[in-house]
């Protein structure tokens, strides 16, 4: 399986602006710029981007794992706090942190731990990124 993403770029890196869009066209010539990502203007950037795909992804892997533990999941809610740093070898997303908020009726909290901790390690973009990846894990119900 390969998805695909393009990526255009006009101009020098601070005065400059781009635009990105998916091969399913949930974002088509979608704006981000130095201005966006560095000094809070409004509209994406690709730390964002990359919080929206691990949040996602591991949200799905959290409900393939409490499904195979035999335990249906009525919500789940995922937040990825992604950090970059500026370090000697340049700016680096070190740190990604997801919250996750799981409404699972007659659920243990023993069994929930153990399927958030394998999705944590497990999903495919945990597995892409070298950064640091902490999680808060609440289980409601």
């Amino acid at each position: 399986m390969q998805r695909t993403a393009t990526a255009v770029w006009q101009g020098t890196l601070k005065e400059g602006k781009g635009t990105i869009s998916t091969e399913s066209g949930v974002l088509s010539n979608t704006a981000y710029s130095f201005r966006m990502r560095f000094e809070n203007e409004p509209g994406t950037n690709p730390e964002e981007l990359i919080a929206a795909a691990h949040a996602a992804c591991f949200t799905m892997a959290l409900s393939g794992q409490l499904t195979g533990a035999g335990i249906t999941p009525e919500r789940l809610t995922t937040t990825a706090a992604v950090t970059m740093e500026k370090l000697d070898a340049g700016f680096t997303i070190s740190k990604i942190h997801l919250n996750v908020i799981a409404h699972c009726p007659g659920a243990s909290r023993e069994a929930f731990e153990k399927a958030a901790d394998a999705a944590k390690t497990n999903c495919p973009v945990s597995r892409l990124l070298k950064a640091d990846i902490s999680m808060s894990a609440t289980l409601e119900g």
